[in-house]
């Protein structure tokens, strides 16, 4: 006799589009799993692999129902491309039963750009939001941050900035638990007059706007890393770049480190001694820890994971869309919204992303 699934969020997994395999993004959900017991998973994709994975986790018996999929959206696919045969691969299946009404949110570990162009064809923006943004938790020296855009639009106006700021403030106080997250626009300077006109017109509505969160201004790329803010808001032009040289900062940094431990005895006694902190370290800064980028301002939910992500990375991004739904974020973005004027929204765009 099968299980009766909890009452919970359903998340619809793309099982087949990461590059970790189908065994991976199986035990992910088993993890997800034990962690929220009333979770329960739409699981799709090729069902003859999944089958005999869902079969080794029997927590999942009764919360994960496979729905076969034999079409998989690949690394290489071309966004327009992928459109057009959205609906019968796993992942236009997966965000297609968010628009049903079937899952609460979707989680997809494939091509990036292709997600974003199926998310935001299916679903739509927001009342409110001209484009949708892509968010990212990111670590900090004290914790963890939120960055937007991160990719999703090369060129933004000051509406768009706003709109960004908006949904990054209501993530961080979904994700991070913060009930006033500190804000800052990413500038050139932290002088006012520095800048676009984009961004010193943004700073200008977001100083006046009444909203739960607390704006400081300007801030610097040496800030992004040091936790002085908890949203940084951009263009996806600067912000993949940042994200990328944050990145290959940090492979940097845990390389040198290896080298130099390994260079003579004397650094690897070093290592011996600091194995305990460095581990720490690495800890910190793995990217699967800070697992889970969602595309914001759309009318359904989708979480996109690192596609190389582990199952505890996959698992983790499952746990952002849990406290999304569980928090009804979209509900948060709107009745913030209200707040502010900014004239007339787009809306209803079809426009393929600019999506890294």
């Amino acid at each position: 006799m099968t299980a009766t699934p909890p009452a919970g969020p359903i998340i619809a997994l793309d099982v087949m589009s990461g590059e970790s395999g189908v065994a991976e993004a199986v035990a992910a959900a088993d993890i997800a799993a034990e962690r929220y017991p009333r979770l329960s998973f739409l699981l799709f994709g090729q069902e003859a692999a999944i089958a005999p994975e869902l079969a080794r986790h029997p927590r999942l018996a009764g919360r994960a129902r496979i729905i076969n999929s034999d079409d998989v959206v690949s690394m290489r696919d071309k966004p327009s491309q992928v459109l057009r045969r959205a609906s019968t691969t796993s992942m236009g299946m997966a965000i297609d039963a968010v628009k049903q009404g079937e899952a609460h949110a979707a989680v997809s570990a494939g091509n990036t750009g292709a997600l974003m162009a199926i998310a935001l064809f299916a679903l739509r923006t927001m009342k409110g939001i001209d484009r949708p943004a892509l968010a990212a938790i990111l670590p900090t020296l004290k914790s963890e941050s939120v960055m937007l855009d991160l990719g999703a639009n090369t060129e933004c106006d000051a509406t768009n900035l706003v709109q960004f700021a908006v949904m990054g403030a209501a993530f961080a106080r979904t994700v991070l638990g913060l009930e006033r997250p500190r804000l800052g626009l990413l500038n050139i300077g932290e002088e006012e007059l520095k800048g676009t006109e984009e961004l010193r017109t943004a700073a200008t509505i977001l100083k006046s706007a009444q909203l739960p969160m607390d704006f400081v201004g300007f801030v610097e790329g040496d800030k992004i890393g040091t936790g002085d803010v908890d949203v940084v808001v951009t263009d996806g032009f600067s912000g993949n770049i940042a994200l990328k040289t944050a990145e290959g900062t940090s492979r940097l940094v845990t390389g040198l480190l290896g080298n130099a431990f390994r260079a003579s005895i004397w650094g690897k006694l070093g290592y011996f001694i600091a194995r305990s902190a460095l581990q720490s370290l690495r800890n910190h800064l793995d990217p699967n820890a800070h697992n889970g980028a969602v595309f914001l301002g759309l009318n359904g939910l989708v979480v996109k994971s690192h596609g190389s992500a582990n199952a505890r990375g996959l698992a983790n991004a499952i746990g952002v869309a849990h406290d999304l739904v569980r928090d009804d974020v979209g509900r948060r973005i709107s009745a913030d919204l209200a707040g502010i004027r900014m004239g007339p929204t787009i809306g209803d765009s079809t426009t393929e992303p600019n999506a890294a």
